[in-house]
């Protein structure tokens, strides 16, 4: 084989070829998805700012700073960092394990497009995060369709099969200590102290010492199950917590207060309004704050004996009925009820097939989707509640509902969906699509491996070889001569 670097071998003359990653790697459309997400990374055009001069003829005006500006450091390959968003939740790795197993692993350096093997990190693990910021909702959305074209494109199940889904909810936890009220209290109080003492604000006394001893005894007492002591600590953290705000509130709000960093009287103010709904909510409120840094986090009781309530945010996943590819993840804030988020669950799941002109007839989902037909119009909804009135076949169907759970299950336990680290409600909504990717991912793998798909260059080169061959056996059988 030839090779452009003297010294160096080829990936594709280390690896197995015929290994289910290298497979998908030439299988995957990567010029669609670069051309897709290209829009998203190209440099903006600045309308620039107008200055008047004047010269020899009298005033002038010239603008400076137009045009696109070519300045900073060159972008690195789409196809590499989107292949790194494919593998860290097709693995379950995090952003700096993924690049460092990158730079150790020949076969998903070939994956991700390298044409020789490099012992170096892709990029620094940051680079991952903010790439997957500037992709946004919509582009994890693209990467997680072209693993449902693929699957398509390989034959690895049929289009009619994706017109009947099974529809199901999880919670997706978010990355948050359990939500205890000695502990809200003291961070509170801290997070208030910390953000005064940047704004420029001295305060009398932060009661740093005794919030410290009150959030230890408050930990004993909860242990030793001794509550009347616990509440007596707990209502003096609140009342702890209530003389450091009022003493901020005051020191804001004088007539000699000036602020030398608006960034932090902001941030001061943010950490007030939070610490005073934190002070005064009490056990059965609505909306209540569950984590400082997270607000959007909500309690959601699904009914486990193992696990009463879950904080996190509600998603719906959408999954093919016979095969079990992941058509969508979706989240929902708000804790609504199932069945009112089912037509954008199917909305979602109908814009990704729409290139193969699919449409959803029939939807498996449990009794939760009662009471809903009349907002899908044109679906099948098939749960247990009908169940005189279905047909053998749509019994059937139904039969295979809990499907869905072992789906769930893999989501949460091997792609990263049981716990999302990910920042605010755009990070709820961009991790459940990024999981599904994996899911899928991983879904094709094992369909290249049970149906024995080559690649595809390597297919082309078979059939080039045995053509040949064919050419040249014809050419050297004898000839028979022509009768007289």
């Amino acid at each position: 084989m030839q090779t452009a670097d003297f010294f160096r071998a080829r990936i594709d003359a280390m690896i197995n070829l015929s290994d289910p990653l290298a497979v998908l790697a030439t299988r995957l459309p990567w010029a669609q998805i670069e051309a897709a997400l290209a829009s998203k990374f190209e440099r903006q055009v600045h309308a620039g700012q107008v200055l008047e001069g004047g010269d020899m003829f009298g005033p002038t005006l010239v603008t400076v700073g137009a045009g696109t500006s070519n300045a900073g450091r060159p972008r690195l390959a789409l196809r590499l960092m989107a292949s790194l968003m494919y593998l860290k939740h097709s693995f379950n790795s995090s952003d700096e394990e993924v690049c460092q197993r990158w730079s150790e692993n020949v076969l998903w350096q070939f994956f991700s497009g390298m044409d020789y093997y490099e012992h170096r990190l892709p990029c620094d693990a940051t680079q991952i995060g903010r790439f997957r910021r500037d992709l946004g909702e919509d582009g994890l959305e693209l990467l997680l369709k072209a693993t449902i074209d693929t699957a398509l494109a390989i034959q690895a199940l049929k289009p009619k099969d994706l017109q009947r889904v099974i529809v199901d909810t999880t919670v997706q936890e978010k990355a948050i200590a359990h939500p205890v009220d000695s502990r809200l209290l003291e961070i509170a109080r801290h997070k208030v102290a910390s953000a005064a003492k940047r704004a420029g604000i001295a305060l009398k006394q932060t009661f740093a010492k005794e919030g410290k001893e009150l959030r230890r005894r408050a930990g004993g007492y909860a242990h030793a199950k001794q509550f009347r002591r616990l509440r007596k600590v707990v209502k003096r953290q609140r009342t702890i917590l209530g003389i450091v705000i009022r003493e901020v509130q005051r020191k804001l709000d004088a007539p000699d207060f000036c602020p030398t960093h608006p960034k932090a009287v902001s941030d001061l103010l943010m950490w007030l309004q939070r610490a005073e709904r934190i002070r005064t909510q009490q056990r059965n409120d609505k909306n209540k704050l569950y984590a400082l840094h997270a607000p959007e986090v909500e309690c959601l009781a699904k009914g486990k004996a193992r696990k009463p309530y879950e904080f996190g945010v509600k998603s719906a996943v959408v999954v093919s009925h016979k095969h079990g590819l992941m058509l969508g993840a979706r989240t929902f804030p708000g804790n609504p009820y199932d069945g009112h988020i089912l037509s954008a669950a199917l909305e979602q799941a109908t814009n990704l097939l729409q290139d193969h002109a699919l449409k959803l007839e029939q939807v498996v989902v449990d009794l939760g989707f009662r009471g809903v037909d009349a907002d899908n119009p044109g679906v099948q909804i098939i749960h247990r509640g009908k169940f005189n009135s279905l047909s053998p076949q749509q019994k059937g169907w139904l039969r295979r509902r809990q499907a869905v759970e072992p789906a769930i299950g893999h989501l949460k336990s091997d792609h990263r969906l049981d716990r999302c680290w990910l920042q605010g409600a755009l990070g709820d909504a961009m991790h459940a699509i990024s999981c599904a990717a994996g899911y899928n991912l991983r879904w094709l793998l094992r369909a290249i491996a049970r149906l024995g798909i080559r690649p595809a260059f390597l297919r082309l080169l078979t059939a080039a070889l045995s053509l040949a061959s064919a050419i040249c056996a014809s050419q050297s059988a004898p000839r028979r001569p022509a009768p007289a």
